[in-house]
């Protein structure tokens, strides 16, 4: 084998011990217009990547310590998103950025076992403008992409799978790979094409997730090198998503650079947004919520050494990846009229995942990073993550709700190296695509006419011209969580443990100044609080129909 994983990792992790040390109108309006007859090779490639639960300020271009070059070059010759969000929560993120329209009216709000049963997806509108459609990685329902408008797909369609080894047997010389227990106790779904399998077995031994989509990417580009027919990739890494899996000698390059603890690298990537020009003063840092680095034990603060220095090397190998994905656009000549999107499907997590009835997670016996342990990155490296903002995935605070969002399009993009404050969402993407590609959006779905899309065409903003204004604020409920922004003000809510997104009392906060939730003005203005509370009941009564 290439690498010797297990033994690698596990000295690493002995060596660590030892050294202590991302034109429709509006969703309104009439979108269904004729398909524009400008030639394929003159409208865009689009390439959308999403990742997984990776945290605000992880890229170097948003603040981040870890190495993204490839990343951090787009971003300085593209644009920035800082006030891009998403629904807190995989798969209704996933829902919302393919179908354009809410999770509630797609069918996914609250279980991933379920199917897209309304509306139509982006692969679909594409195709039919003569786009070839191509998708890697996480899907996170259960149909089939190739059966929604995607001519080819290679990935989980699953949830959360082990990075090294996604099926339930062992390979020679390893030990069982980690895995969820309950409906993933024997394997996930992952799909090649039209044949999908449970629980895949990989026959390269130097099998990585990330490694493995970047190929197909690229071999699925290639099948579009002799055509002269424009191309949508949709690749959606599952990292740096747990289980914590990376490969040693990336690994390795992160163990000496978190040693300091969890305030020293959050500072850091404060001062160093202020000092790029990303944030400004109405980014105000929230109150730290990780531990005091000093009262960790010694064995407490190698283990969060690790666990960072993972998480690390899985962002860092993303951005690897990426470089490799560029230069083969470049090298076909595509670069240059590639809109490329790049963003996450949450903020960082600080879920964990246990064995069944226990506080120990999967493969406890085995180091962090190995295929036979599922580690988690836990609360306090993704409070740093998230820094400036408040809480984590699933929260519909700034710290759930908001990713780092890359625009790059050289042939498309005004005045790049620009920062965009606007206020956007995963269900403007839709839109927008429909107005760079100049496809039409479908006047059906599968089942009659389709709904119209909740979001608005941001190309806009890539031609340096005025922000687009919304007809209607953006909503989002999830978990406990609910929220209602404007341009200006945001209403949210989390509710105590137990109770429904409505128990929860509203809060509110003015965006134009206070983007970190700090302070709750909502005694101060209750006009808007009734205001925008009313428009939240009317959204969920209209997309959640009981």
């Amino acid at each position: 084998m290439r690498r010797q994983l297990n033994t690698t990792l596990a000295t690493i992790a002995v060596l660590v011990l030892a050294f202590a040390g991302l034109a429709l109108l509006t969703a309104c309006g009439d979108s269904r217009e004729e398909t524009v007859t400008a030639p394929a090779n003159e409208r865009p490639n689009i390439l959308l990547i999403l990742v997984d639960d990776m945290g605000w300020s992880d890229l170097g271009s948003f603040g981040g310590e870890i190495e993204t070059p490839a990343l951090d070059a787009i971003a300085e010759n593209g644009l920035r998103f800082t006030q891009f969000h998403t629904t807190a929560k995989c798969y209704p993120s996933r829902a919302a950025l393919l179908a354009g329209i809410y999770p509630e009216q797609v069918g996914l709000a609250d279980s991933p076992f379920g199917r897209f049963d309304n509306g139509v997806t982006i692969a679909e509108a594409l195709g039919q403008a003569g786009y070839r459609t191509f998708m890697v990685g996480k899907h996170h329902a259960t149909d089939n992409p190739v059966d929604r408008g995607f001519d080819r797909y290679v990935g989980l369609r699953d949830g959360a799978s082990n990075h090294f080894n996604p099926s339930t047997v062992a390979r020679p010389g390893e030990p069982e790979p980690a895995r969820k227990k309950g409906r993933a106790n024997d394997g996930r779904w992952w799909c090649f094409d039209h044949d999908c399998v449970k629980g895949y077995l990989p026959d390269d031994p130097d099998f990585y997730t990330t490694d493995f989509y970047t190929a197909q990417a690229i071999e699925f580009l290639e099948e579009t090198a002799a055509s002269d027919a424009p191309f949508f990739l949709y690749i959606a890494y599952q990292a740096p998503h747990d289980p914590l899996h990376a490969w040693p000698d990336d690994i390795e390059r992160y163990l000496d650079r978190y040693r300091a603890g969890f305030e020293p690298i959050a500072s850091a990537r404060f001062e160093r947004m202020r000092e790029s020009g990303l944030i400004d003063d109405s980014f105000a840092r929230s109150e730290p919520t990780f531990r005091d680095w000093e009262a960790l034990s010694d064995e407490e603060r190698e283990d969060a050494v690790l666990r960072m220095a993972v998480y690390a090397a899985m962002t860092d190998r993303i951005d690897q990846n990426l470089a490799k994905l560029f230069a083969h656009l470049r090298d076909d000549g595509d670069f240059n009229n590639t809109l490329i999107l790049f963003t996450s499907d949450n903020g960082a997590s600080a879920e964990r995942v246990f064995e069944v009835d226990s506080d120990e997670e999967i493969g406890v016996e085995h180091p962090v990073g190995t295929v036979g342990r599922w580690a988690s990155l836990g609360g306090d490296w993704a409070n740093v993550s998230n820094t400036p903002f408040r809480q984590f995935k699933n929260s519909s605070y700034e710290g759930g709700a908001a990713s780092p969002l890359i625009a790059h399009w050289p042939d498309g993009i005004a005045d790049p190296g620009r920062v965009v404050h606007d206020n956007a969402h995963l269900i403007d993407v839709f839109p927008t695509l429909l107005a760079v590609s100049g496809a039409a959006y479908p006047e059906n779905d599968l089942d009659g006419p389709a709904p119209p899309l909740e979001g608005i065409d941001l190309s806009p903003i890539l031609e340096a011209g005025a922000a687009p204004a919304r007809t209607s604020p953006v909503f989002n409920r999830w978990q406990r969580g609910r929220s209602v922004r404007t341009e200006r003000w945001k209403l949210v809510s989390w509710a105590e443990d137990g109770q429904t997104p409505e128990d929860g009392t509203w809060e509110l906060y003015d965006m134009s100044v206070d983007k970190t939730e700090l302070n709750d003005v909502a005694k101060v203005h209750q006009d808007v609080v009734a205001e925008l509370a009313a428009e939240y009941e009317a959204w969920l009564a209209r997309v959640r129909p009981e």
